[in-house]
This record gives C-alpha cells, sequence and structure tokens, in this order.
C-alpha cells in the first residue's frame, strides 16, 4: 500500500511534539540530550527531548575496540568515576607491531606517534557504556524510546525538517498491512539530532537532500570486525593495549588491527580494512581470521574462548571528508558526521563532544525563540575547540595510506611524531582525494583470486557460527530492510564483472549467489544482518539500499 493508501485506510498518523527529537541513542545523541537538560537546569528553563533508538535497548547495537580518551566525558560529566561510570580498566602499556607473515618488528617506544599513546585512557566496552550513558540521560528527564527506529525524515513546506517518524509495524513481506499491523509514529522538533553512527540510513538521505558534501572529499569508510574472548588468566595482562599493520593485507590495502586487554580475564580483538580495497576476492571476515593464527597474535588467544562477535563500518575520512554538519532544522554529530579520529582509531570523545557542542546551538536558539533553521553556531564552535586542532593534526592519514603502507608509515611518523617535537601540530600540506570507496574494486580478472584456509573452529570461525554470538534476530515475516533498486544487477553486473563481491565483503553471510552457472541468482539472507552497513558502502553499483528494519530488531550486544 502506498502512504496515501495507508492514510485512507488506517487516517494519519499520530505524533507528538518536543523541543528536540534525538535519532540514536549512542554517545553522541545521548550527550546531546543530556548537555540539553544540564544547560535548561543550569537556567531554571524547560527543555523536552526524546531519544530514539532502533536496537531494543541502548548499546544493543554499539560497537567499537574501544579505548576510551575522557576529555570529552570529563566535560560533560566531570564526576563520572563518583556515578559509577564502567570505565574500570586504565591503559597500562601500548605496543604496536609490523607483521610479517611469520614475524613481527614492533615500534621502540621513543618512536611511538602521538596517535598510538594511550597512557591516561581506558579500555571498556561501549556498549556496557551506553547503557550507563542512557541511566545518566533518564535521571535528568530524557525521554528514550528503544525498539522504535527512525524510517522517515519529515519536512514542512519550506523543506526544513520539522521530525522524523517511525516505521509502521506488522507489515508483511510484501510491505502490505497484516493482522498485528500499526501505523508509526510522528515525532516533531523545532530541531532534530542526527546520531544514527556510521553510514545513517537518514544521514546519507540528508547529505544527499541538502548537498551537505558537496564542498568535501568524499567520504571513507573502514569496516570493523570485533570478537571477545575469556583467556587463560596466565595470559592475561590487564590494560594491555596491541596494534598491528601488515600482514595478511597487502601493502596496497589500507587496514590494521588491535588487541586490548580489558579486566576480568578478557581480551578484545578486532581488524579494521579500509573499504576503499581494490580486490573484489578479498574478505575482510577471512583476513580477520588469518590474522588470528600469527603468532604474535594467537599467544594472546589460545586455551581461550570466544564468547561475542560482531562487525560495524567506521566514517574515517577524517577532516577534509566532513560535510556541512547543519541544515534548516538539524545537525549531524558524532560519526554520523565523521568526526572519528582515524589516526587514533577513536570516535567516541568526539562523538560527545559534538553532542555537546550541537546541544549548546540548539539550547541557545530555542531560548531565543528561534525554531527549523541553520544551527550555524554549532560549527562554528567546532572550527574553535580542541576536536577540530586534533583533527587537524591527522587530517592527512588515511590519505597517505592511498599511496602505499612504506610512504604512510614515513609520513604518519613525520607528521604525527617529528612535526609535533618541532611545535608544528598541524601539517603544513593538505592532500585530497576524489574517489568513493564503491569506485575502487578491479573487475575480477584484473586480480588473482584468494583461497582461504577453512576454519579450525579453535582459533578460526565461519561466518554463521559467529553470527550466532552477535545474538542477532529479525522477524522474518517483515519486509527485507535490505533492498535492491534492479534486482538483475547483482548477477548481470556484480557477479559478471567483480565475481559478486557482497558474498565477501558482508561479514555476517547475508549474501549468497546461489543456482548453476549461467542461472545464478543473489540471496539476501537478511535475518543475519548485524547492521555493519558495509553493503550500503561498499556495493560497486550501489544498487543496494538499507533501510530500517522493525525497531528492536538486529544485534543484542553483550559487553562489546
Amino acid at each position: 500500500m502506498t502512504p496515501e493508501d495507508l492514510n485512507a485506510t488506517y487516517g494519519p498518523r499520530e505524533s507528538m511534539e518536543y523541543d528536540i527529537v534525538v535519532v540514536g541513542a549512542g554517545p553522541a545523541g545521548l550527550a546531546t540530550a543530556i548537555h540539553l537538560r544540564q544547560l535548561a537546569a543550569s537556567k531554571g528553563s524547560e527543555v523536552s527531548v526524546c531519544v530514539l533508538e532502533k536496537g531494543s535497548e541502548p548499546g544493543a547495537h554499539i560497537l567499537s575496540g574501544a579505548i576510551m580518551d575522557t576529555r570529552a566525558l570529563d566535560e560533560l560529566l566531570p564526576d563520572w568515576k563518583e556515578r559509577g561510570a564502567p570505565l574500570r580498566q586504565p591503559v597500562t602499556r601500548d605496543e604496536f607491531l609490523f607483521l610479517s607473515e611469520t614475524g613481527a618488528r614492533a615500534t621502540p617506544a621513543a618512536f611511538l606517534p602521538e596517535c598510538f599513546d594511550n597512557h591516561g585512557n581506558y579500555v571498556i566496552s561501549l556498549g556496557e557504556f551506553t547503557r550507563w550513558l542512557a541511566g545518566q540521560a533518564e535521571e535528568l528527564g530524557v525521554e528514550i524510546f528503544p525498539g522504535f527506529a527512525a524510517d522517515e525524515v519529515l519536512y514542512n513546506d519550506a523543506g526544513a525538517v520539522i521530525g522524523v517518524a517511525t516505521g509502521d509495524m506488522g507489515l508483511d513481506k510484501n510491505r502490505e498491512p497484516g493482522p498485528q499491523f500499526q501505523r508509526g509514529m510522528e515525532l516533531h522538533a523545532k530541531y532534530t539530532v542526527f546520531a544514527e553512527g556510521s553510514r545513517g540510513h537518514l544521514g546519507r538521505r540528508l547529505i544527499e537532500r541538502f548537498q551537505l558534501d558537496r564542498d568535501s572529499d568524499p567520504q571513507s569508510f573502514g569496516l570493523g570486525i570485533k570478537e571477545l574472548w575469556e583467556v587463560d588468566p596466565a595470559k592475561h595482562e590487564p590494560g594491555l593495549v596491541v596494534h598491528t599493520a601488515g600482514w595478511p593485507l597487502d601493502s596496497d590495502t589500507y587496514g590494521g588491527s588491535f588487541v586490548y586487554h580489558a579486566d576480568d580475564n578478557k581480551v578484545v580483538i578486532g581488524f579494521v580494512v579500509g573499504l576503499d580495497y581494490t580486490n573484489p576476492w578479498l574478505s575482510p571476515f577471512q583476513e580477520f581470521q588469518r590474522f588470528k593464527t600469527h603468532p604474535s597474535i594467537r599467544k594472546h588467544l589460545e586455551g581461550g574462548k570466544r564468547i561475542s562477535y560482531g562487525a560495524r563500518t567506521i566514517t574515517a575520512g577524517g577532516l577534509m571528508s566532513l560535510p556541512k554538519t547543519v541544515f534548516p532544522g538539524g545537525v549531524l554529530v558524532g560519526c554520523e558526521a565523521g568526526y572519528l579520529n582515524a589516526s587514533r582509531i577513536k570516535g567516541s570523545h568526539a562523538a560527545i563532544k559534538t553532542g555537546m557542542q550541537a546541544a549548546q546551538a540548539a539550547f541557545d536558539a530555542l531560548a531565543a525563540g528561534r525554531s527549523h533553521d541553520e544551527l550555524t553556531a554549532y560549527p562554528a564552535a567546532f572550527e574553535a575547540s580542541w576536536l577540530h586542532d586534533e583533527l587537524k593534526q591527522s587530517k592527512n592519514f588515511k590519505q597517505w595510506f592511498k599511496k602505499g603502507r612504506t610512504i604512510a608509515t614515513l609520513m604518519t611518523g613525520i607528521e604525527q611524531w617529528l612535526l609535533p617535537k618541532l611545535g608544528i601540530r598541524n601539517p603544513p600540506w593538505t592532500l585530497r582525494h576524489s574517489k568513493a570507496d564503491h569506485e575502487c574494486l578491479d573487475a575480477a580478472g584484473q586480480r588473482e583470486k584468494i583461497d582461504y584456509p577453512k576454519p579450525d573452529g579453535v582459533l578460526t570461525f565461519d561466518k554463521l557460527s559467529s553470527v550466532f554470538l552477535s545474538s542477532t534476530h529479525h522477524d522474518e515475516s517483515q519486509p527485507a530492510h535490505l533492498t535492491l533498486k534492479d534486482p538483475a544487477v547483482p548477477v548481470t553486473i556484480n557477479l559478471a564483472e567483480y565475481a559478486g563481491p557482497e558474498a565477501r565483503y558482508c561479514p555476517a553471510g547475508v549474501y549468497e549467489f546461489v543456482g548453476e552457472p549461467g542461472a545464478e541468482k543473489l540471496q539476501i539472507n537478511f535475518a543475519n544482518c548485524v547492521h555493519c552497513k558495509t553493503c550500503d558502502i561498499k556495493d560497486p553499483t550501489q544498487n543496494i539500499v538499507w533501510v530500517a528494519p522493525l525497531g528492536g530488531d538486529g544485534p543484542n550486544y553483550a559487553k562489546m
């Protein structure tokens, strides 16, 4: 049924009014909401704030390494320790390794660039932190609605954003109303804050509609895959932080890894592959499995047990790929916009900081009686902040890797080790790029096929057993949230020219080509989807479009 048919049959959607609506209960969205209520309390005024979260609870869809830099948290909640924030394990030691297939070369501590110095930071579960942060928001009077996916941006006649609508519930596979059908809800706001994280499906539409990236380099992304292990106490070094570069990726493919020793005999291990990779035979999931077999890595895990798995893209283009973050009636914050510092592999502090800056701009606008205009004070505050200075220092990091690992390693050392020692924190040169990640694949015939070993079920695993550990669930009677603009394209172009890369870049086994040679078709197992957004980014024809599934569906990450 069309929206017009639904209105005629079931009536218009009900609506609720707020001063501010926030889409996404991650660190950026929750920091926005918390700071708005803090500002209102300090001025003796009232600001109504609601937060929509598509996960079953705040933190259910949150995935990150993660090492927390507390600089922004110190500003948001200075007494976070007394409030019981789950930051229990300080970093005790940093190690950076360059891996060959069998060997490893450690970078001397004296030559470790600032971006890899984690002194004063904490090894955390970002999902656990997010759940705690949601509690702080609710104590301040923020209304949080988990299990409700924002499906549509609402506009007024002048084209300004006036809120969002949640998806209709109870649709069948053909998008027809079933017996449990319920209309979605409209949430109207004077300003709407979009904090969906990397490649948010509403943020993507807003960037296109308002041409927010018109003056920016194309955004660049990485796919991060992560496992949580419980390890032998004899092999556990609480607070140890290990990063690597090199094997198993070739020298022209951007990527690296992390091994973080958390508290309670837990180790998190992850692998990041830049989605600008060129070889269509490459599988980021399989590269991660191979990586764990390296002698310098397997020693951390042997005798342990894998207890959780997940995957998520990161927005890694940096300052030169940052779009305009304001438009009539709304703003982009956190990884929705792309504030992550790829050189530090950290975005949570940036998410919190930009959420606070957006909150200040929105609060001042409300106090002045404004609504539905551009909050220009927000990007102005960012440009005057320590976060802008930090991102300026790392502005070239990802771009150097497009020139190969050797040049990138040399220039990262110059820009983030040598120049700061000379008092120069902003490199006096700027690199630009013009190619989006989906444009980077070579034809399959131009590259050698990669044969990956079978998993051993002890250290290395297959995709389906991994997805099981993500506690992912989707009601299979609902419409598929992974949609195709043209159903013929996966076979006629992607399979014919690129050997069907969607079957390899997806870390959850969602896409597979079935049928006899010459009669193949793409099968989409959407129930496996962990909402990483890789397909929406890397599909070479941009034929796959990720839309919101039923609210509450997707992964339910524990301790991730």
